[in-house]
């Protein structure tokens, strides 16, 4: 997902469609509550549900999104403490978590003093 979204800012279109699942729903909720996307909906086509999502530009074309990249892999995961979630940009960007009260940004983790797996880094 972070990459379609990645790439499709890079080419300047309008809106990127992604498979959906709930956890690309509520990160995609996230964004859209923080600013960097100006909607999305989660939609059937055919017997597959897809997301799709409308990009937001500044008014000089440039994309919202500087710079999207995944922390949390597979192959190596990325868990942070209540204590220890670090800020994106001196507090510019916003990185994602899933913790055991759902999906949430990392400034909310913080106040609700939970920690979890942190999915990316947005700025």
């Amino acid at each position: 997902m972070l990459t379609r979204v990645r790439n499709a800012m890079v080419a300047r279109h309008p809106k990127v469609d992604v498979p959906a699942s709930k956890l690309k729903a509520e990160i995609a909720r996230i964004m859209k509550e923080e600013g960097y996307i100006a909607n999305f909906k989660v939609a059937e086509e055919g017997v597959k549900k897809v997301i799709k999502i409308y990009l937001k530009y500044a008014t000089d074309n440039s994309p919202v999104i500087t710079k999207i990249e995944r922390v949390s892999r597979p192959g190596c995961r990325a868990y942070a403490g209540k204590g220890e979630i670090p800020q994106v940009q001196g507090g510019l960007g916003i990185s994602i978590l899933t913790t055991a009260q759902g999906v949430m940004t990392g400034r909310t983790a913080r106040k609700q003093g939970v920690g979890g797996e942190i999915l990316c880094r947005i700025w």
